[in-house]
């Protein structure tokens, strides 16, 4: 039978143990959280890009639609 301090030892190895699972299982989780992140940013980014260039296409060469042009709408 294990003595007091020889069970203590090895309780304090499986808490140690449990710890470096804990922390690595916490590192993976921030790594992937801070990858994600940047994928997000980087969409954003692109998304905001597409936006000004639409922006500035519309602003080059507004649409100018006459109303009395149009056809008038299928309920008339």
């Amino acid at each position: 039978m294990h003595s007091s301090l020889e069970q203590r030892i090895i309780d304090l190895e499986m808490r140690l143990a449990f710890q470096e699972h804990a922390l690595q299982e916490l590192s993976d989780a921030l790594a992937a959280a801070r990858s994600e992140e940047a994928r997000n940013a980087l969409l954003l980014h692109r998304a905001l890009d597409e936006l000004r260039q639409f922006r500035s296409a519309m602003a080059a060469s507004p649409l100018t639609v006459d109303a009395a042009s149009e056809p008038p709408p299928p309920h008339y």
